[in-house]
């Protein structure tokens, strides 16, 4: 089931007001990922703040999901002794069939029996979503007994779709519903109610539909076999009585010798021949009905048609019909599984937006949402699935992350942090604030009890607060891609722009918190000056032509917020840190932690001991988001993993170690000194889209396009993990695709719109001819001075049919017009479809494959397996 983002406030409330302290706690399942953590830390407030208990436990793959069904979830059962309660998923399972996965629909069990008072919420920024979660997920109405006619009474199970519990219908939840039952409930964002209608109509019909067994023939179309079953002798003859299920049977089981016969019956026992007769012409028929005749029904001459109803298909026709309405539903569900990967709204907004319901927001919840919103663009979490970002330049619209939507996202944050953190009045003659409003970067609080957020124009550098000038700018994965700074040619590049500004080398080395307080003031201004000079026009955030930040909008503006004296960071240095303290670990004596020591079981390949490593990194990364100490401590892992990313992505280039394949570019980490830090598969995507990005820009200057489509070349990274023995690959897409998601849904809107229109303009036009009529109806009466003739009328009625049938006819042809120019851009144009493809080269080839990631585009293969694995990708579609 799924419940629409009017409600979402309902399950909590309802949570809120049955909990007390002997409750079972609430159970969270939260994915390794800062989007996830920062979504939990909100629920946390929540909860704590409505003493509701609650147990959190992270997820690092399927896996590890499916041990936490077996030792956490299934004793919550009421069948199993517990007592029911609510389980929270933070992004972990919307793609799989959670029930399953969790052991609360177990195979071969009662319908009537799954989830036993066990409720799963699903919040979870991944697509394509699961179906069964959105439209089932819930525990079947027992059945009823209805009465099919006098004389048979039978026991007739009722169509699950009707069975859906009180309160919900068609597996979408209503106000009416009353929570507690059990079941699988997905939190909407927005895309199911508006972009998933056609995927719920097949998902219901084929849930309603017998079981009939395909054999995989041929159906043919459904004209040809109406024709077939017209004329056959298998079907109801004119003036042959119709026979019932059982009766045809048995008359199908018959012999040929008696079907001779049953025709000699049915045509002695019937005035009405059963071959095709010619009809009688027009103006007979009206001179009948002038004389007031009434003997037409026993007229001879009189069409089939209306003595007799129309003959009952043949029970062959039947099935094979039923096969092919089933297989048209069952293409749509498919067609929406291999679309490919793409990702929705996060879920620290949607968590926000329940908080914001509930009428709980404030600075800290709205800054965990920040955050939580700028590591998706960091980890390339896309509309398009992982892919590089895109740039203003490359689209004319849908520019940035997540498209038009994320531009919505960022613009309704930024309205947030203005309400919530209003100027101060009385110090706006402060000389602090006049350097804010000019656009300079702030680096210190505004008082030592200052906890506010404000809005800052961010430049496209890394961590610029907490490093140099120089070293920020060097290790920028944007200034890597344009200015190719890999390379010598790209390092004089940089060394010129620094010049140009008017900074030296000397200074833009030292710590940015101590330059020179006048070139901190000038900086964005000559930012803006020389971009253009080197194709670095989304460096900074941009101005109007009269100088003004897009008339106090600050679009591209990001957020930074202060910790009193002790720390001033923006969301992207939080984001950053955060994902460092995941993907490595925090500093030991003074360096960062590569990659666990453990002593390997023999019947273990590791991957325990990896999974119990990666969630304790999970608790340090949670305890850093909420103490300003451990955040600034994990400053030193932050810039260990970017300057190996950096170390890493020059070498592969510089040694031109990217191979081009058939469908995308490939290349192996499996020596250096850093090649330990990319065993994580986030650290992996990190350096994928680091690569990718410089990769798009360096085929633009070469050819001066993109290939596949405008999307640039996908990419595959593969690193090794020599302990395990066994390669982390990761695909990503070559960015430029646009949002889709958004644009589906915007365009299947503006379709439903001008439909509506266009259906009340035909109203309107059929009132105005209905009144034409009328008008000449009464004059030819007029006209006709009453001689009781009803010729007229009758040519009237023929009038208004003919006109009927041709509106009718009108209508349909411009709705399947309509619904061509809708089709004409396919939908799920560029998206992710490295998960599929991984699926299809396991089910072809012999490769040791693992699929354990909630990121479809991440597997494991055997060291073994690895060139064979890539030689069957490359002929696979991996983008859109």
């Amino acid at each position: 089931m799924y419940l629409p983002r009017s409600l979402i406030s309902k399950l909590y409330l309802h949570l809120q007001n049955t909990r007390h302290p002997l409750s079972p706690p609430v159970l969270i399942l939260a994915a390794l990922e800062p989007d996830a953590l920062c979504a939990c830390r909100i629920l946390t407030r929540l909860l704590k703040h409505d003493y509701i208990p609650h147990k959190i436990q992270p997820i690092s793959g399927y896996a590890d999901l499916e041990r936490a069904g077996r030792d956490l979830v299934q004793p919550m059962m009421e069948s199993n002794g517990g007592s029911g309660g609510v389980v929270v998923s933070l992004g972990v399972g919307g793609m799989v069939d959670l029930g399953s996965l969790l052991g609360l629909e177990p195979e071969g069990g009662e319908a009537t029996a799954t989830f036993s008072g066990v409720e799963v919420w699903i919040f979870d920024s991944h697509r394509p979503w699961n179906l069964g979660n959105v439209f089932g997920g819930y525990r079947l109405e027992p059945a009823s007994e209805e009465t099919q006619t006098e004389t048979e009474t039978a026991t007739v199970t009722s169509a699950l779709s009707t069975r859906c519990p009180p309160g919900a219908s068609r597996g979408r939840i209503d106000r009416s519903y009353t929570p507690g039952k059990g079941g699988i409930i997905v939190f909407d964002d927005g895309d199911i109610e508006d972009g998933l209608e056609a995927e719920r109509e097949a998902y219901m019909s084929l849930l309603d539909m017998p079981d009939v067994e395909d054999d995989g023939e041929d159906l043919g179309n459904i004209d040809d076999e109406q024709d077939e079953d017209l004329f056959s002798e298998d079907s109801v003859r004119v003036g042959q009585k119709r026979k019932s299920w059982s009766d045809r049977g048995e008359e199908e089981s018959s012999g040929d010798e008696d079907r001779p016969a049953q025709r000699r019956r049915s045509n002695s026992s019937n005035s009405i021949p059963s071959s095709p007769q010619r009809l009688p012409q027009r103006g007979g028929l009206l001179s009948l009905r002038g004389n007031q005749t009434s003997a037409l029904s026993s007229d001879p001459l009189e069409p089939p048609s209306a003595a007799q109803p129309p003959p009952a298909p043949s029970t062959r026709t039947l099935r094979r019909r039923l096969l092919r309405l089933r297989r048209q539903n069952e293409r749509v569900l498919q067609n929406y599984y291999n679309m490919g990967a793409s990702f929705s709204e996060p879920i620290s907004s949607m968590m926000y937006s329940l908080a914001s319901d509930l009428g709980r927001e404030d600075n800290d919840l709205l800054w965990l949402t920040i955050v939580g919103v700028t590591s998706m663009e960091l980890y390339g979490r896309s509309s398009a699935g992982i892919a590089v970002p895109v740039r203003s330049s490359d689209r004319a619209h849908g520019t940035g992350w997540m498209g038009i939507r994320g531009t919505r996202i960022r613009q309704l944050l930024r309205d947030e942090v203005r309400r919530l953190n209003p100027p101060d009045l009385s110090s706006s003659g402060n000389p602090r604030n006049a350097i804010e409003n000019t656009g300079i970067i702030p680096t210190t609080a505004r008082s030592p009890e200052d906890t506010s957020i404000r809005l800052s124009p961010e430049p496209r550098f890394l961590l610029i607060r907490h490093w140099s000038l120089y070293d920020s700018m060097l290790h920028s994965p944007y200034l890597f891609s344009r200015l190719k700074t890999w390379s010598e040619p790209g390092l004089k590049r940089l060394h010129k722009l620094l010049a140009k500004m008017g900074v030296s080398l000397a200074q833009c080395k030292q710590s940015y918190a101590h330059m020179d307080m006048m070139l901190k003031r000038e900086l964005r201004t000559k930012l803006l000056k020389y971009a253009s000079l080197y194709n670095l026009d989304d460096m900074v955030p941009p101005v109007d032509s009269d100088g003004r930040d897009r008339a106090g909008a600050k679009d591209g503006w990001g957020f930074v917020r202060s910790w009193g004296w002790r720390a001033t960071l923006s969301a992207q240095d939080v984001g950053v840190i955060i994902g460092a303290l995941l993907e490595v670990g925090k500093p030991v004596d003074g360096a960062a932690q590569s990659a666990p020591e453990t002593v390997l079981d023999a019947e273990d390949d590791g991957t325990a001991a990896e999974g119990e490593e990666w969630i304790r990194r999970f608790w340090e990364a949670y305890d850093a988001l909420e103490n300003i100490e451990s955040l600034k401590a994990g400053l030193p892992t932050a810039q260990f993993l970017h300057r190996a990313i950096y170390r890493t992505g020059t070498s592969l280039i510089n040694k031109k170690q990217i191979r081009h394949l058939r469908a995308f570019r490939m290349c192996v980490v499996k020596d250096g000194p850093d090649v330990s830090l990319f065993t994580h598969p986030a650290a992996l995507t990190k350096l994928a889209l680091w690569i990718g990005e410089a990769l798009v820009e360096q085929e633009r200057d070469t050819t001066g396009r993109l290939s596949h489509g405008g999307r640039g070349t996908p990419l595959v990274v593969a690193s090794l993990n020599e302990k395990r023995g066994v390669y982390v690959v990761v695909g990503t897409g070559g960015g430029g695709g646009p949002d889709t998601t958004f644009l589906d849904r915007e365009a299947a809107r503006k379709r439903k719109q001008a439909r509506e229109e266009r259906t009340k303009a035909k109203e309107e036009a059929r009132r105005n001819k209905a009144k034409v009529r009328e008008e000449k109806r009464a004059a030819r009466k007029a006209a006709a001075g009453g001689d009781g003739n009803g010729g007229n009328d009758d040519a009237d009625e023929l009038e208004t049919e003919s006109e009927g049938s041709d509106s009718e006819s009108e209508s349909s042809d411009d709705d399947d017009d309509d619904d061509d120019v809708g089709q004409k851009r396919e939908r799920g144009y560029g998206l992710n479809k490295f998960g599929s493809a991984f699926q299809e080269v396991v089910a072809e080839t012999n490769a040791r494959v693992r699929i354990d990631s909630f990121e479809h585009c991440v597997v494991e293969v055997r060291k073994e397996d690895l060139g064979g694995f890539l030689e069957s990708l490359s002929m696979k579609a991996v983008v859109g």
